[in-house]
C-alpha cells in the first residue's frame, strides 16, 4: 500500500515539490555559509519523494540547531511551509485527496523545523 501511495504521489504533483527542495538546496550549497540549510534541503527532498510509510519525529536540536532553526524560519522556511499548507487545502477538498493532505502537513512541519527531525 505504501509503494501505491508514493507512486500516485510522484504523478500528482510530489515530484515537483523534490525538485523544489532539491533546487533550494542546490541553490544553498553554492556559499559557505548556506551549506547545512542545503544538506537539509537535501535530505528533505528525498523524504518528500517517498512520504508515505514515513514519519517525522522532531528530537533535540540543542542550541546550535535552535539558533538554525530560527534562521530558516525567518529566511527559508516560511515559503516552504506555507506551499505544503496550502497544497494541503487543496487536496483536502476532496475525499480522496485526504491523505495526500496528511502527507503535505506532515511535510509542513519540515517546513519551520528542519534541525533537529
Amino acid at each position: 500500500m505504501r509503494f501505491l501511495g508514493n507512486l500516485v504521489w510522484l504523478l500528482i504533483g510530489g515530484i515537483f515539490m523534490a525538485i523544489g527542495w532539491f533546487l533550494a538546496g542546490a541553490i544553498l550549497c553554492i556559499t559557505i555559509i548556506g551549506i547545512p540549510f542545503g544538506l537539509q534541503c537535501f535530505k528533505i527532498a528525498g523524504f518528500v519523494l517517498w512520504p508515505f510509510g514515513r514519519d517525522i519525529e522532531l528530537g533535540h536540536f540543542g542550541a546550535g540547531g535552535l539558533i538554525f532553526n530560527v534562521i530558516w524560519v525567518i529566511v527559508f522556511g516560511w515559503e516552504f511551509f506555507l506551499a505544503h499548507l496550502l497544497t494541503a487545502v487543496i487536496f483536502f477538498i476532496s475525499i480522496i485527496g485526504i491523505p495526500f493532505g496528511l502527507q503535505h502537513v506532515k511535510l509542513a512541519k519540515l517546513g519551520l523545523i528542519p534541525f533537529g527531525a
